[in-house]
């Protein structure tokens, strides 16, 4: 509960008899370890890393992120674990595991990603991912919907059962400005609750670089695990909409 921040040497080694000490903060039960700050916050925000090596000669790198508060200060990194010859030859579509840490380098979230279809024209393959925290235990599953047009996700529970939906404009792309996946109700309807927004970084890295900027709203008393699941969205979102490896174009729709 003491994020941001890594652990005080003080706090490691014990303090002296007397030393004031924190007071205990109540957690909700069934939050799982390392993942308790997410239950003060209802705002995250995820910055890709700039790769040289990627920026300079289009060699792809794996995906590297800070994920920060509202004040901007970072609460956990996410990299992406992945070979050389899937990241090159699968581009976008590449299978992936993803650890996220906290500040003191513990995993906390483990996504992975199998390899599967993204275009609407195969509807019995589309994308997913699963969801794990702590690592061995899965929370939760992103599943893209089928929709001739618009891309539309299913945020599941650990038994598979809808949660949420997320749903996003029929063009994804960000041309001077931000584009927005809404986060409705389990039926898709109604008001929208949260928001997972890819910010517009400026021409210059834009079109020369690979990295992203996402911010995530959601309330802020939602379960912590479905938050969990909701940072994972984003970077599969990231992945399927945002993605440009080597001279190949980003996608902007379900259909290529």
């Amino acid at each position: 509960m003491y994020q941001p921040g890594p652990v005080s040497p003080a706090l490691q080694q014990g303090q002296p008899y007397g030393a004031p000490v924190a007071a205990p903060v109540s957690v909700p039960a069934g939050v799982p370890p390392g993942l308790e700050y997410l239950t003060q916050i209802d705002q995250i925000l995820i910055h890709q890393k700039v790769e040289l090596l990627e920026a300079f000669i289009g060699f792809e790198t794996n995906n590297q992120y800070e994920i920060k508060n509202s004040l901007g200060q970072k609460i956990f990194s996410a990299k992406e674990k992945n070979d050389c010859c899937t990241r090159n030859c699968c581009g976008a579509l590449r299978s992936f595991d993803m650890k996220i840490k906290d500040t003191a380098d513990r995993e906390v979230i483990r996504l992975i990603r199998p390899y599967r279809c993204v275009s609407c024209w195969c509807p019995c393959c589309l994308q997913e991912m699963e969801v794990q925290a702590p690592p061995g235990t899965t929370i939760g599953y992103v599943k893209q919907d089928w929709h001739p047009c618009y891309p539309r996700f299913s945020i599941q529970g650990a038994n598979k059962e809808t949660m949420m939906k997320l749903e996003g404009p029929c063009l994804a792309c960000n041309c001077c400005g931000d584009v927005n996946f809404e986060l409705k109700g389990k039926d898709g309807s109604g008001k929208p609750i949260g928001r997972i927004s890819k910010q517009w970084s400026g021409l210059l890295k834009e079109v020369f670089t690979d990295t992203d900027n996402f911010g995530i709203q959601f309330p802020l008393d939602m379960d912590v695990k479905m938050k969990a699941v909701l940072l994972g969205s984003c970077f599969l979102i990231d992945f399927m909409f945002f993605e440009k490896v080597g001279d190949t174009n980003q996608r902007n729709t379900v259909f290529s």
